[in-house]
């Protein structure tokens, strides 16, 4: 029951980290089926642990850094670190590889219903991979500054640096660890997601249209919410430089999609398959 009861506090502290994750659920599962959802959610979340709970005792990879334990008793704890925190790692790892994909992936397109072409030959490569974990990278650009201002807004002063950073209290480590937990995450991923394809092979039963935006959707999303908080605490400066990050990196996927093959030229050529 005690479980039960920290777990609903979680959730009750930190709603909207659960709303991002429905959403991420839904748009894996869509994409990828159930079984490899679980399987990349469960990753994240090992590859996000572990990393922490290096972090907090030797300063690897994010650098040097202490949860405070404030909320211990009102949420899930695994060791000295937030459950919340590290599971979040899952939703914005994969929403950062959706939107790598829809930057390298080949698109067919119906106006604004825009789907991914045949992914196999790309979906695990390098730069589909290394895209994703620069993307991820720079989501956390945005958000780790303003969590670290917690404190003046609903989020709390949940941690701390034992030495203050150079990007608005945040060290640069801190984001070259986020490329080395998302890239970790989906390598193991692709290894494991290979493995899959021969013993369950998955075929997607549906299709919505703008599939193919989704996730990206979500990735922007997240964007919006932390640049909100930012602009609401009083941040000018962050919130600036990371509504200019923003608006490049939207600025990319719209000028990709723009170039993106028509569903009727895609079909002449005979490549009508989507993922």
């Amino acid at each position: 029951m005690e479980i039960i009861s920290l777990l609903w506090g979680t959730v009750i502290l930190r709603p909207y980290v659960f709303v991002f994750l429905a959403f991420y659920l839904t748009i894996a599962i869509l994409n990828m089926g159930v079984v490899r959802s679980l399987c990349f959610t469960v990753l994240a979340y090992l590859v996000a642990f572990l990393s922490e709970y290096s972090s907090t005792r030797n300063g690897f990879p994010f650098g040097h850094y202490s949860y405070i334990e404030a909320t211990r008793d009102q949420e899930l704890w695994i060791s000295n670190v937030p459950f919340m925190d590290s599971l979040s790692f899952a939703f914005l790892i994969y929403v950062s590889y959706t939107l790598s994909l829809l930057l390298w992936a080949p698109l067919i397109k119906r106006e604004w219903d825009i789907r991914l072409g045949d992914i196999q030959p790309l979906k695990h490569s390098v730069r589909v991979i290394a895209s994703a974990a620069i993307l991820c990278m720079l989501l956390d650009v945005i958000i780790d500054p303003a969590a670290f201002l917690g404190d003046r807004w609903f989020l709390g002063k949940i941690y701390f640096y034992q030495e203050e950073g150079e990007y608005f209290h945040i060290p640069l480590t801190n984001f070259a660890g986020w490329i080395f937990v998302a890239g970790v995450t989906l390598l193991c991923f692709a290894l494991l997601d290979c493995w899959l394809d021969k013993k369950i092979p998955f075929h997607p039963q549906y299709q919505l249209p703008a599939q193919a935006l989704l996730g990206p959707g979500i990735y922007f999303g997240v964007l919006i919410f932390n640049l909100a908080v930012t602009f609401y605490i009083g941040e000018m400066l962050l919130g600036f430089l990371g509504t200019l990050i923003s608006l490049a990196i939207f600025s990319l996927a719209l000028f990709r999609v723009k170039r993106a093959t028509s569903r009727v030229a895609a079909r002449r050529r005979g490549n009508g398959k989507y993922f």
